[in-house]
């Protein structure tokens, strides 16, 4: 069941998974993705594990508010928030759910919310996973196909958005694994049906090329720290992950072979695996 609060002056929607009693487990998305873009599967095979799992949406995303009004930042252009907004969203929401901390997960944009939580909320944050992602906009960039795919005029009707994003994941998605086009499509038609809004999208990806570089203040971290990334990633090629690990004092980094910029389905019980490890230590 979504579940709506009101969180750092916005309405945040989440669902959760598991025993309220659990480690308490956030998991944070990435750019223009919803919070069921973590796939129940996923979130039901980390409670098992003893977490208190919740999955949400941005800002700009989902069931949550959306800055509609601040159009989409052109060139030159100050975007209407940037990744410190959007990680005081993530406190905001623990405050609403009686967290004062939480081991925290983030894929992707989601990975740089997380750093930025436990940049700016350190005594929030019992450990940090940052999968898929980049400690700056100036590191790892897209390749170009990547990018083309990245910056595609979105569709203009829903059989155009479940098209696009079967072309998009055959780019980004993980060439090591099948393909699975029927999930792509019912999920993106999830999606579609749940809230279709390219500018929000717009506005979360001016957030982060205007936030800068988190090396130096990732660098003052003391939390447990896991890295994951694929090493056939096209949107965040695997320098970004390095880079992210190298960044983090003590931080692990975990590397597959053949997974690009998502979470294969033959992967989840090693990464729960891996998280698991990191929030039980």
């Amino acid at each position: 069941m979504t579940t709506r609060v009101a969180a750092n002056g916005i309405d945040i929607a989440y669902e959760s998974f598991g025993a309220p009693g659990g480690r308490p487990l956030l998991l944070i998305m990435g750019l223009g993705a919803q919070l069921i873009h973590w796939d129940e599967g996923l979130c039901e095979l980390l409670a098992e594990q003893g977490h208190h799992v919740v999955r949400f949406d941005n800002r700009d995303a989902g069931l949550s508010t959306h800055f509609g009004e601040a159009g989409v930042p052109g060139p030159g252009t100050a975007p209407p928030y940037l990744l410190d907004d959007m990680a005081d969203d993530t406190a905001g929401l623990m405050d609403a759910l009686g967290w004062p901390q939480a081991h925290v997960v983030g894929a992707s944009m989601g990975g740089m919310i997380a750093q930025t939580l436990a940049i700016r909320h350190p005594e929030r944050v019992l450990t940090l996973t940052s999968i898929m992602s980049t400690p700056g906009p100036e590191v790892a960039p897209p390749t170009a196909e990547a990018a083309a795919i990245l910056m595609a005029r979105p569709p203009a009707d829903r059989d155009g958005v479940l098209e696009q994003a079967v072309r998009t994941w055959s780019v980004i998605g993980s060439p090591g694994y099948d393909l699975d086009h029927e999930r792509i499509t019912t999920l993106a038609g999830l999606a579609y049906d749940r809230c279709f809004d390219p500018a929000g999208t717009g506005r979360q990806l001016a957030a982060i090329m205007a936030s800068g570089s988190r090396v130096e203040a990732l660098g003052r971290l003391d939390v447990p720290t896991l890295v994951v990334h694929g090493e056939a990633d096209q949107l965040v090629p695997l320098a970004g992950g390095q880079a992210t690990a190298a960044a983090i004092p003590g931080a692990r980094l975990v590397t597959y072979p053949g997974m690009g910029h998502d979470l294969p389905r033959a992967l989840w019980p090693d990464l729960v695996a891996e998280i698991t490890k990191l929030t039980t230590a």
